[in-house]
């Protein structure tokens, strides 16, 4: 026994621990390497640079069925096989035609991503939904009917009172204290007075008669049981729970937004004078937000002598620009939302005050008396027209209080016309009454709260506005416009010092109907139903919302806004004073590449490869207040830009002196990594013309001006 066996002499006497300390020393050594087995190890690893193919998952499940095993169970383990039915409904387009980008301009990606807004819906209905954990049976149209005739609940903290019910208490006390007067002197003569007038208590005849508590338990159930709801329950909202669970609702079926629609017409514009055309145009405006809320309506109300002044550098106007109605959008309607309207001329030699002189002096009642100072006006116009008809100037300015018009209007019994007089500021907006009003009842410009915004329930008005602002050339950026419409709901004394213009403007105001006829979208589409295409027809107005609106697009828009808001040329050397700015949305470097893709204003064509921005007279840094809708392509490439061009216009003509004469120059490229470049922009400005390739690159070089380009926000 004190022998060992030969087998136990080769057993290893190390224990697990040393091995792993052993093992983990000579990790990743070439010594370990070395004495591992290769050729064996080779055929059980999977070498790393080689892909591990995925498996099949559809081929494996079809190969190897699941095993479900009979029994009371088994349906609800398998998929149901008429769960699951898909239905198509015809997608309803609301204009003549789907909007759609041209069949040239796109390529299959875009096709095929386009598509999306034309087919029809396809709706998966689950049948055994209903059995699911996730059916949420509370849908918005249930809780709606099952609130039909609950009584309301009215509390004393709602309750608000208002100067009437203390004026109704008040004459209450005066009747009663006459009422004493009539009645014996003394406490007790009053109370037996009073005691003699009342009116007995009902009788309650069974008081006293005994009954058995089964038939009080019955009646009081039969009282409860009468005026019960159905879903008493449903009305409370669901418990907390510790692991809730996700329950969707079936939505509708997607739709394009509207907010709140507001029909304006705009009927006449008059001034004292009639000597040259004037342009106008309407935008809502929320001062609180201090946004712009919908895009530029266009307008034209000049009479066809005075449209001729302009022929030369007009071409034949389309249908679309000849709009004087608009159906504007609030998604969000409050008391800051004013209707800001602006007036616009063409540019003449001399700064906005000289020009607008002769509408704050002459009167229509002394034509006569200066019938020749009117036809030397006249006369100049004319000339400026033939010559500088291509540009505008600012002019005048007003605004209009929307919700006052809305509130007041929706209190009158009839249809009514309102004359609003700008010209006295003596109070608030809401102290100052209109100067006349016709209709049976008199109108108070007054302020409510947020729960009177409502566009849906008031009757139509017609506004008439016989005031408006001269604009000021150093106080017609966006800044200066929000501080003048907060200055409109308080006293001030900053409106007291802006000199008025005599004017008429007449508006309808009034709520939109459902299907208006003759309508066509901001991107000019038409509209059901839409009879005749030589009708005047109604613009819709593209609102831009206060706030953002989370809902699927259902139509095909591609529209971009460009603003520009400065221009610095302070240290720029030269005469370079009456400056605009020549818009052009490129496909190329060559001047020939500038696409018909800027939507005209009014009383032109529908499409142009340029637009000018006003001209501020003798400004060396000026501010714009224009607008550029320009209608994208469907399909961007590195070479698509816009393009700004700095001209000095020289107003006063001159020998061998151009009328245009560029100074700057500098551009946006449309995209950047792929995605189109939105926001604000402070570009620096180009003396010289780009070089070559330049639209490809950056303008971000050592500047010399600097100019503030905004687009807007779809």
């Amino acid at each position: 026994m004190a022998e060992r066996r030969a087998f136990a002499q080769k057993i290893s006497r190390t224990v697990a621990a040393e091995v792993r300390k052993q093992i983990a020393g000579q990790y990743g050594s070439p010594q370990l390497l070395k004495n591992l087995n290769v050729g064996t190890a080779a055929s059980n690893t999977v070498p790393l640079t080689e892909a591990v193919e995925p498996v099949d998952f559809e081929e494996y499940l079809s190969t190897h069925p699941p095993l479900v095993e009979s029994g009371p169970l088994r349906d609800l383990i398998e998929f149901p096989p008429d769960d699951i039915e898909v239905t198509y409904v015809p997608r309803d387009c609301r204009t003549v035609a789907p909007a759609l980008p041209e069949e040239g301009d796109t390529d299959t990606h875009v096709r095929d991503c386009v598509r999306s807004y034309t087919e029809d819906w396809a709706i998966v209905n689950r049948k055994y939904h209903k059995l699911g954990t996730g059916f949420n049976p509370n849908t918005l149209d249930k809780q709606k009917e099952r609130q039909k005739g609950l009584p309301k609940q009215l509390f004393e903290a709602d309750e608000i009172i208002d100067g009437t019910s203390y004026q109704d208490d008040q004459d209450e006390l005066k009747r009663r204290s006459m009422s004493i007067d009539d009645t014996p002197r003394g406490s007790w003569a009053c109370s037996i007075f009073d005691l003699k007038n009342s009116f007995p208590d009902a009788l309650l005849p069974h008081l006293l008669d005994r009954s058995p508590n089964e038939e009080i338990d019955r009646n009081n159930e039969d009282q409860r049981k009468a005026n019960r709801h159905r879903e008493l329950f449903a009305l409370h909202p669901a418990l907390d729970e510790e692991e809730p669970i996700e329950r969707h609702c079936v939505p509708d079926v997607p739709k394009e937004h509207f907010g709140q629609r507001l029909l304006v017409k705009c009927l006449s514009l008059k001034f004292e004078i009639e000597i040259e055309p004037i342009f106008a145009s309407l935008a809502l405006y929320d001062v609180k937000e201090k946004k712009k809320i919908s895009e530029n309506f266009f307008f034209d109300l000049n009479s066809e002598q005075t449209k001729g002044m302009l022929r030369p550098h007009i071409q034949t106007a389309a249908i679309s620009t000849l709009a004087r109605s608009a159906i504007f959008s609030i998604t969000h309607p409050s008391q800051d939302v004013f209707l800001v309207i602006q007036l616009e001329k063409v540019l003449q030699q001399g700064d906005i005050g000289e020009c607008a002189e002769p509408y704050m002096v002459f009167k229509e009642s002394d034509a006569a008396k200066n019938k020749e100072k009117l036809e030397k006006l006249r006369g100049q116009s004319e000339q400026f027209c033939q010559r500088l008809g291509r540009y505008r100037m600012p002019f005048a300015w007003t605004a209009i209080h929307l919700m006052n018009i809305v509130n007041s209007a929706g209190s009158l019994e009839r249809d009514t016309e309102l004359e609003i007089s700008l010209s006295e500021r003596k109070g608030s907006w809401s102290e100052r009454r209109n100067s006349s009003i016709m209709g049976r009842r008199s109108l108070e410009r007054t302020t409510s709260g947020d729960e009177c915004c409502s566009l849906t329930g008031f009757r139509p008005a017609t506004l008439t506005v016989t005031n408006f602002f001269k604009q000021e050339g150093d106080r017609l950026s966006d800044e200066d416009l929000y501080k003048f419409l907060a200055d409109m709901r308080r006293p001030s004394s900053v409106l007291r010092r802006l000199r008025p213009i005599t004017a008429q403007l007449k508006l309808d105001i009034s709520p939109a109907p459902e299907n208006p006829h003759y309508c066509l979208t901001p991107d000019l589409q038409q509209v059901k139903p839409y009879p005749d295409s030589r009708v005047r027809p109604t613009r819709e107005i593209l609102e831009f919302p206060a706030r953002d609106v989370y809902v699927p697009n259902t139509t095909y828009r591609n529209l971009l806004y460009v603003n520009p808001q400065s221009l610095n040329f302070a240290n720029r050397q030269g005469s370079a004073r009456n400056i605009t700015v020549k818009v052009q949305f490129m496909n190329g470097e060559d001047p020939s590449n500038a696409l018909p893709v800027i939507f005209g204003k009014s009383s032109c064509a529908d499409f142009y490869k340029e637009a000018y921005t006003s001209v501020v007279y003798h400004n060396r840094s000026p501010d714009f207040h224009d607008e550029i809708k320009i209608k994208l392509p469907a399909s961007l490439s590195d070479h698509h830009h816009i393009l700004f061009t700095f001209y000095h216009v020289s107003c006063q003509q001159k020998q061998n002196t151009p009328l245009e004469t560029p100074v700057g120059y500098t551009w946006i490229p449309m995209l950047q990594s792929g995605r189109l470049r939105t926001g604000h922009f402070c570009l620096p400005v180009s003396l010289e013309k780009p070089p070559q390739s330049y639209s490809v690159l950056s303008p971000d070089v050592r500047r010399s001006a600097s100019c503030c380009m905004e687009p807007g926000y779809l």
